[in-house]
């Protein structure tokens, strides 16, 4: 195996993991309501199609996810309504500046006074780009594989 080999070899492992801290990125800016953080997340033209609807470009996608942010605070607490965790994330590097990935959703509520506490089992269909040198999301999709009837 040759130095050029070992060096691209470990430049993909650093990328897929970049792109990994950006799903877990996403779930903490908007578990937290934090959304200015998306900055770091999207791309300026990203699209977000959840089930609050679908968003283009990082204003639509702040304000969008912001109002999710107060439709699930039921107690009006202002702490983590709701958490995004998510697993089995796999990252495939399809050339230099973009990416494809999917993962797996629990959708946790944290406010209700009765009931289960899951809201959603779902599915991340994302696709990544890197811009000046830096990994984001340029288009996500969710997939609900369950979700919770009331």
């Amino acid at each position: 195996m040759t130095d050029q080999n070992i060096a691209d070899q470990l430049q993909r492992l650093l990328d897929i993991e970049e792109i990994r801290s950006l799903r877990i990125r996403y779930s903490h800016v908007l578990d937290s309501g934090k959304v200015e953080g998306f900055h770091n997340v999207f791309a300026d033209d990203a699209v977000v199609a959840v089930t609050v609807g679908k968003m283009e470009g990082i204003e639509a996608i702040k304000t969008g996810l912001a109002e999710a942010y107060e439709t699930f605070d039921y107690r009006k607490a202002r702490n983590y309504p709701f958490l995004h965790a998510v697993t089995n994330h796999a990252v495939t590097i399809t050339s230099s500046s973009e990416a494809e990935g999917l993962c797996y959703l629990l959708d946790w509520v944290t406010g209700r006074e009765k009931g289960h506490p899951v809201l959603l089992l779902g599915l991340y269909s994302d696709k990544y780009r890197r811009e000046n040198g830096k990994w984001k999301i340029y288009h996500t999709q969710l997939d609900v594989i369950w979700q919770h009837e009331e």
